[in-house]
């Protein structure tokens, strides 16, 4: 169900540029106080020689044809400040004697006007902290701060960059404002970043990391896989003259990018099932369809068996046996899924050959499951999907119980969590090469702050190497943290479930079960980098629906504020 991106071609002018340069001629962007003689001296010079002209971009890993004697022993390499780390390493490692000046050079490497040949494009984002609240900006708020403005209504943001960085914005918006515009060592922007109040940094694609929050410009977000960078305002083409060594063609390149949508609780039973019999089976899926179908794998958590027989949904019933009619598979089909977590507690509410079958439905459409299996060892098992080159690795177990619903030898249920196990496995598949991701149904507390015994158990898979670590059985958000590299998310809540309220203790009713996360993990050349959380309001007893932008900034501030952030 990937969703194919276009193949790259020769890309015209952006609309921010007012006219297109010849080939190493200078980005003129409308910036009256742009100094042209300076920027002259950090692109290449003509050299008189025609360039060679690129054909469009593969989205396989591109590279150029060797040369047969291109290159003399007495060539020199100059690279213009603005090239990015991943360009310079391929050339710094070629062994030729580095130019001061690009006229002392007989190998040059830099930016060319966006309507000539290049060898390479850079994407490059606008990140914050992960807890910003902010989601999109537009670019000409984004140039503002560049120029020394308040970004939209909010006064006192800054952007932080790399050196280099710094230099291509400057060849697309001219010289930024004294104040306001940072440079860091590529190691040091995060830090800086999540000190410096309102601080935001700009760094290469192929830089991203999950304690960042990526910004969408203009509604394009570089971590979408449906990104087309040709209308993409944060990007700069580079040339090689001559072309004697292979470069990567790009840092962003599609065919290493995978998009992973996880969710929270399924249970197609009760209020949900019934709006499904009266309004159709599709109907709880039709606002959040186009984010699962998008993604590249599509994650549900579904605890309830089909059941042969199933009797007529009862939308006040209080029993907690549940079943669903096996024709509302369809509405799983309808949104994309790809796996199947088993690691509810409802899951045996009907017996053994009810699991089975449910398994079987699950083998007929070639989804993949884990959690939970035919007995302990199948569902103990992790299973490995590999996309675009990125292995991920899904394992996951049943901590809350009852007793009933796990696997023993001999008879199917989802899996008892066994913690020695677990963390010998997802070592191993960390030594393999795998990205794990860990789910768990831990015990349910109708809060958003993980007890001291979720949070040890959640940071002991990340310790034994898990990338991602996922409570599936919390029917209201949880909060998050980063553990070290890894993200762990104590509860998504619910995504097809029926639960508009429940009562607390007090006797008081809350609507906290009507909001929902869903996670959209982003994997590229063989890391998890990024996480965008996308919200959700239940309606209708079983209908997910986008947050409002009030709801949204709302609720998110709820989560960082109980994260500790």
């Amino acid at each position: 169900m990937s969703i194919k991106l276009k193949i790259f071609s020769v890309i015209p002018c952006l609309m921010l540029i007012s006219g297109c340069a010849p080939l190493w001629g200078v980005l003129v962007p409308p910036v009256p106080t742009v100094d042209v003689s300076q920027m002259m001296q950090t692109l290449i010079p003509p050299t008189g020689t025609p360039p060679v002209v690129i054909t469009p971009l593969p989205t396989s890993t591109p590279v150029l044809p060797t040369p047969t004697s291109t290159v003399q022993a007495a060539d020199t390499l100059w690279i213009s400040p603005a090239v990015p780390q991943y360009l310079r390493r391929d050339l710094e490692n070629s062994g030729l004697p580095l130019a001061a000046q690009p006229a002392e050079a007989s190998v040059r490497l830099g930016p060319v006007g966006f309507d000539q040949a290049y060898i390479s494009e850079s994407i490059y984002v606008l990140v914050a902290p992960f807890p910003e609240l902010t989601d999109s900006v537009s670019l000409a708020d984004l140039r503002s701060t560049w120029s020394g403005q308040p970004l939209g209504d909010v006064d006192g943001h800054v952007l932080w960059m790399e050196e280099s960085t710094r230099e291509a914005m400057t060849l697309l918006w001219g010289t930024p404002a004294q104040a306001g515009v940072y440079t860091a060592p590529a190691d040091q922007l995060l830090m800086n970043a999540w000190v410096e109040p309102y601080g935001w940094a700009i760094v290469p694609f192929d830089q991203l990391e999950p304690r960042w929050k990526v910004l969408a410009i203009d509604g394009q977000n570089p971590l979408w896989n449906t990104f087309d960078p040709a209308g993409y305002p944060l990007k700069l083409h580079f040339q090689l003259d001559p072309i004697p060594y292979p470069l990567a063609a790009t840092n962003r390149d599609p065919s290493r990018l995978t998009v992973l949508a996880m969710t929270g609780v399924t249970a197609l039973v009760r209020g949900t099932a019934d709006r499904m019999e009266r309004k159709g089976l599709l109907y709880p899926g039709e606002e959040v369809r186009s984010v699962l179908i998008q993604a590249d794998l599509a994650h549900i958590s579904n605890e309830i068996p089909f059941v042969d027989g199933c009797p007529e949904p009862d939308p006040y019933s209080d029993s907690l046996v549940f079943c669903s009619d096996p024709r509302y598979i369809a509405l799983l089909e309808d949104v994309g899924t790809d796996v199947v977590e088993l690691t509810g507690n409802h899951t045996r509410d009907h017996g053994s050959p009810p699991f089975l079958n449910t398994l079987d439905m699950y083998n007929q459409r070639g989804w993949a499951y884990f959690g939970g299996g035919a007995d302990l060892a199948d569902s103990q098992k992790s299973i490995q999907i590999t996309h675009n080159g990125n292995r991920l690795a899904f394992i996951g177990c049943n901590f809350a119980g009852p007793d009933f619903a796990w696997a023993t030898l001999d008879r199917p249920g989802s899996a008892p969590c066994d913690f020695a196990f677990l963390q010998a496995e997802v070592s191993r598949l960390r030594a393999l090469g795998s990205l794990p991701v860990v789910t768990f149904q831990y015990n349910e507390y109708y809060m958003p702050y993980p007890t001291p015994y979720e949070r040890e158990d959640f940071r002991l898979m990340a310790e034994a190497g898990a990338v991602i670590v996922s409570g599936s059985q919390s029917h209201v958000p949880a909060a998050m943290e980063f553990y070290g590299p890894s993200l762990l998310h104590y509860g998504l809540g619910n995504l097809f479930f029926d639960q508009m309220a429940y009562p607390l203790p007090n006797g008081e009713m809350t609507d906290a079960t009507r909001n929902l996360f869903i996670d959209r993990h982003v994997f590229y050349n063989g890391r998890y980098i990024n996480t965008e959380l996308l919200t959700y309001r239940l309606e209708d007893y079983s209908r997910p629906r986008p947050m409002t932008a009030n709801e949204r900034r709302l609720f998110l501030q709820f989560i960082f504020d109980a994260a500790g952030w």
